[in-house]
Parts: structure tokens; sequence; C-alpha cells
């Protein structure tokens, strides 16, 4: 029976980061990281499946395609920390070794 997945029962916000493996669908022979917008709860789907709509990430956390996915929930992995180079530190002035 087709039912409608609700955001609140599967936890998942906007902004949250996932990673999207085989175990979600077959279609995904290599992981991707996806950027959630929404969970598409406008769309009956099979128990079990969700519809999410939001951006496959490159390696450095950069959208490369807006891409609606059709997944298994039990499947989605989100990931704790950003994706990709921390920002880099200011660089700081040389001190001047020179005696006064």
């Amino acid at each position: 029976m087709a039912t409608a997945q609700f955001p609140s029962m599967i936890g998942l916000r906007a902004g949250d980061v996932l990673q999207v493996t085989r175990v979600c669908s077959v279609q995904f022979i290599r992981p991707i990281f996806f950027r959630l917008i929404k969970v598409r709860t406008d769309l009956i789907t099979y128990e079990g499946w969700v519809w999410l709509d939001g951006y496959q990430l490159d390696e450095k956390g950069d959208a490369l395609a807006r891409r609606e996915l059709f997944v298994i929930r039990e499947g989605i992995r989100r990931v704790n920390r950003p994706i990709g180079p921390t920002p880099a530190q200011p660089r700081r002035r040389p001190v001047d070794q020179r005696p006064g």
C-alpha cells in the first residue's frame, strides 16, 4: 500500500548532508553526497521509500546538480561533519627577530 512519508517520521531537515549509497537504491553504485532541500511529502510512495529534493555535492561540498532522489529511507546516512577541506586559517605576519 502506498503511503506519504513525513519529515518528522525520518528525522531529516533542510541543510542536512546525506550519504546516499547502493543500500538506498541500486542506481547508486558509487556513493554520492547530497544536501537536502526538502522531503517531498506531496508525492505518494511505497512504505519505506521517500522522495528527496536537494543538491548532489562534490568532494569539496559544492553543488554539482539539483536532483530528486527516490530512495529507501533506512539506507540514508546523515554526515555529521561538513564535506571538504576546513577553511584556511588567516596567515600571521612573521615576528621581527632583529635585535632592537
